[in-house]
């Protein structure tokens, strides 16, 4: 999977399952600050990577994970590591 691709997926369901505006989303956004998610969206976040993506995000990770650079380079190394 491309990069563009996950960024692409990734944004798509944050506008449809969060309904986060579009205009607010860029790899720089804060999770938290920025989009305004809290920790049970973390957990729903999770079980969106592991349905769209097939990867298991694990609480450990999910606490380094404060941007969407984060979670896109996240998804992207995992990929790269299969």
């Amino acid at each position: 999977m491309t990069r563009e691709n996950i960024v692409k997926t990734i944004n798509s369901l944050l506008i449809e399952e969060f309904e986060i505006e579009e205009s607010v989303i860029s790899p720089d956004a804060h999770l938290k600050d920025d989009l305004g998610l809290e920790s049970l969206d973390f957990v729903d976040i999770a079980v969106i990577v592991q349905k769209e993506f097939g990867l298991t995000l694990k609480g450990e990770e999910m606490t380094s994970i404060r941007t969407l650079q984060n979670l896109y380079d996240y998804i992207y190394n995992c990929y790269q590591k299969k």
